[in-house]
């Protein structure tokens, strides 16, 4: 199937969006924020990158813009539970700096199957 770099700085989230691919037949490749998710898509470029929109480490609108700066048409889904106090919709945000798609925690797994397989099979 395909290889999907797993962006979130919380492990559980990530071992959970790993689960739930795998058992779509995917390959993952994790990275706990936005310096390691650059370095990891740069040394093997990812059919599809999920990404977290709030990390210590680079968020996720900052990883996505580098992303597209860096690298010619990564495919990216935003996730995100919600940022608390921000005054902004950080999904909305991330589809206008380029996420093919958007999804709200907790995934749901059959929304997330549905998600990566229209993200995949979409032409660029």
């Amino acid at each position: 199937m395909a290889r999907v770099l797993v962006v979130d700085d919380d492990q559980q989230m990530r071992i959970v969006l790993r689960r739930m691919l795998e058992v779509e037949g995917h390959e993952v490749v994790e990275a706990s924020g936005g310096e390691a998710c650059l370095r990891c898509y740069a040394a093997s470029p990812a059919d599809l990158v999920l990404v977290d929109m709030f990390m210590p480490d680079g968020d996720g609108l900052e990883t996505i813009v580098a992303l597209r700066r860096e690298f010619d048409g990564p495919r990216i889904i935003a996730i995100s539970g919600g940022g608390g106090s921000v005054s902004f919709e950080p999904l909305e945000a991330a589809a206008h700096l380029g996420a093919v798609t958007t999804l709200t925690k907790p995934v749901d797994a059959a929304e997330l199957a549905e998600a990566v397989r229209k993200v995949l099979t979409t032409a660029d």
